[in-house]
């Protein structure tokens, strides 16, 4: 259970804003797909390329090329490969359009955490188990206007840490939920040559391994962004890309409001009681998070205007300071809430439809990432071959790893 422990945290880092804003559950699900995005600092919100749009935008598969009607693609590849060598993620992609109604499609989402070992309460091992996370997914996207489409996603995902506690007890770590996403794609935004997406990923419920009360919010996501078709020529075609990532989700650390030393003592009516979360005026003082509904309006006010963290520890008790809070109660401005989006943006050269180049970059300055990225990829007809790479010393969890992916129409 160590190394499992060692990689959900390190798995963290799959965005930044995850580790300074909440504890999110199957953030597995924030992993950006695809070489080719990859290769352009992980853009993809406003392209309508490929079968990859189900997962940045299902919006944007209206606007996939109609011919071949169906495409399929597929990426394979180690996963914190610094940390362990037995971690896999597979992303597999797949999309038919049905002229004058719209483009279905989805995807399945794999990630293999490996083999661990079992330790029992006394620190016995009890043999070894495997760990993975799933999601597939079904899509629709559809034109609304010659210009502009809205798409929809739904997914069902699963989530397989542990089949056993501690003590040997069944069904600790193991999740089955639900989730779903909304995109708009707009082409000709403002002028002719500029496209506009924006995807909410990851609606849904708190997800929860062993009771509702320990659930952990859905990492629901908004991603926005342009593409900027600079040159369009017979021969030569080159875009700047740029998408913005804010997670939305809400969440509080534990405050001590009535500055009694102690994390509650009393419920929302005032009322002492050794259970009860809230000050004697009835604030919230425990750790929480909202749900899903609140969080998409809450999450762009929780790091500033809520006043985030009481930077304070009277008489030195425990858990009245969260030191990853962003801002304090007495010193918030709307920066602390901007610095939990990440940045991407990339740019891409075609020859004809032949041959692609691609660089980008990542930025996130509350989870320190700072990563440039390159690639290229070459496609014939309906065949197509990408390849990303994302540099740098430290950060993101595929630093220094290539990453491959196929595309493929019938």
């Amino acid at each position: 259970m160590k190394r499992l422990t060692l990689i959900l945290t390190a798995a963290i880092l799959i965005n930044g804003a995850v580790q300074a804003q909440s504890t999110a559950s199957a953030i597995f699900l924030l992993i950006a797909p695809g070489a080719a995005a990859g290769g352009r600092g992980e853009t993809g919100v406003a392209d309508a390329s490929d079968a990859y749009a189900s997962y940045y935008n299902p919006a944007a598969l209206a606007f996939l090329p109609q011919l071949p009607r169906l495409k399929l693609g597929g990426q394979g590849s180690n996963w914190l490969p610094n940390l362990a060598d037995d971690m896999k993620y597979i992303f597999t992609p797949i999309c038919y359009n049905v002229p004058e109604i719209g483009t279905f499609g989805g995807h399945v989402i794999f990630l293999d955490l490996g083999t661990q070992m079992r330790m029992d309460e006394y620190g016995n091992e009890r043999g070894e188990f495997s760990s993975n996370m799933a999601a597939v997914t079904a899509s629709f996207g559809t034109k609304m206007s010659p210009v502009s489409a809205v798409g929809f996603n739904v997914k069902l995902i699963h989530q397989n840490l542990s089949a056993y506690g501690a003590g040997g007890e069944e069904g600790k770590g193991v999740s089955t939920d639900f989730a779903f996403d909304f995109g708009y794609y707009r082409r000709q935004f403002l002028f002719s040559r500029l496209d506009l997406g924006l995807a909410v990923s990851n609606i849904g419920p708190k997800i929860a391994f062993i009771d509702e009360e320990q659930a952990d919010p859905a990492p629901t996501n908004m991603r926005l962004g342009i593409k900027w078709r600079m040159i369009e020529t017979t021969y030569n075609r080159v875009s700047l890309l740029y998408d913005m990532n804010k997670l939305l989700v809400a969440s509080y650390p534990g405050v001590d409001h009535d500055e009694d030393g102690i994390i509650g003592g009393y419920d929302v009516d005032g009322n002492p009681t050794s259970e009860g979360g809230y000050s004697q005026n009835g604030k919230r003082e425990e750790a929480h998070t909202d749900p899903w509904y609140l969080a998409l309006i809450t999450s762009w006010f929780d790091d500033w205007y809520f006043g985030g963290d009481v930077d304070r520890d009277p008489e030195g008790k425990e858990g009245i300071i969260d030191s990853t809070e962003v801002g304090n109660q007495y010193d918030t401005t709307i920066m602390d809430e901007l610095n939990t989006i990440t940045h991407n943006i990339g740019i891409e050269y075609w020859y004809s439809t032949y041959f692609a180049i691609r660089i980008g970059f990542i930025y996130d300055k509350l989870g320190k990432l700072s990563n440039p990225t390159f690639g290229a990829g070459i496609h014939y007809g309906p065949y197509g071959f990408d390849f990303g790479y994302i540099y740098g010393d430290e950060g993101h969890p595929l630093t220094n790893t290539m990453r491959f992916s196929l595309n493929i129409g019938f």
